[in-house]
């Protein structure tokens, strides 16, 4: 029977055994289930500065994991062979949420402060974070999500009470870049002012040469994000060429300077990245 998953903007029509855009969500005959759910392709622990936070926890380490899919399709993604990726195309390790809580507590020695969901897009495997977020927050421990914040209302309601921390990519402002991304920019505004209002939000924007790196709508988009809260950091990120997009060089710093400038006359924290 066909059925609607309802997690994203797509609201992806699916038959019986029929995954979805992101390849992390299926109809399997009884329901739209997460195809990813306990399926770990990446673990790391990391400076929780490379997620990247540079106002919550500063010196902290943070124990990273990934799964499978995403459901946008930026052709620059440095994690394209995960996020890219379906169930068939990963090396996987099965981790149940009660195993990867017990893994952070036990990090705790090494100056982990709790659990980054990241490296795909984790919001397409909501259920996961949210069960394990759960268990995290209850050993007394933090938890951070990165994510490209196309996901519904209803999806994030689910994991925000858990939440301590998002990086949330602000990919543009502009619904034309949007589109050849595969998202929506109505989306992710709504998410981030649903998600600053509930816990600790920095927003990064790559910059893409002959995209999005006009002052104009940088300056848009700083506007509109003081209008949140001024006080939400911005990462501006130097973009390299990396998977299907290789046309073009790295941002010129000197260029992503004068975009941290125009950015910094709406927002009182402007970062640089990649730099």
């Amino acid at each position: 029977m066909r059925m609607i998953c309802d997690v994203c903007m797509h609201r992806c029509s699916l038959d019986t055994g029929q995954a979805g855009i992101c390849r992390a969500r299926g109809n399997r005959g009884n329901g739209i289930i997460p195809l990813n759910y306990g399926k770990l392709t990446s673990m790391a622990l990391d400076p929780v500065e490379k997620k990247p936070l540079r106002r919550f926890c500063p010196g902290s380490m943070i124990l990273s994991v990934g799964s499978f899919g995403c459901n946008l399709k930026c052709p620059f993604c440095q994690n394209h062979e995960i996020s890219m990726a379906g169930e068939a195309d990963s090396r996987i390790v099965p981790v149940t949420p009660k195993q990867l809580a017990e893994k952070a507590a036990d990090l705790r020695a090494r100056g982990n402060i709790g659990v980054a969901y990241t490296y795909n897009e984790p919001m397409v495997g909501w259920e996961f974070v949210r069960d394990t977020a759960r268990l995290v927050r209850g050993a007394g421990m933090k938890n951070v999500i990165v994510t490209n914040g196309s996901v519904s209302g209803k999806v994030l309601d689910e994991v925000l009470p858990f939440t301590d921390a998002m990086n949330i990519d602000l990919k543009g402002f502009t619904d034309c870049y949007y589109g050849k991304l595969g998202g929506s920019l109505e989306v992710v505004k709504h998410f981030i002012e649903q998600a600053a209002a509930g816990c600790h939000v920095e927003l990064t924007t790559l910059i893409v040469p002959g995209e999005n790196d006009s002052e104009a709508e940088i300056r848009e988009l700083a506007a509109w994000v003081a209008s949140v809260d001024p006080r939400i950091p911005l990462h501006i990120t130097r973009f390299f060429p990396r998977w299907k997009m290789t046309d073009r060089d790295a941002t010129d710093i000197r260029h992503l300077y004068a975009l941290v400038r125009a950015a910094r006359e709406s927002l009182e924290y402007v970062f640089t990245g990649n730099c």
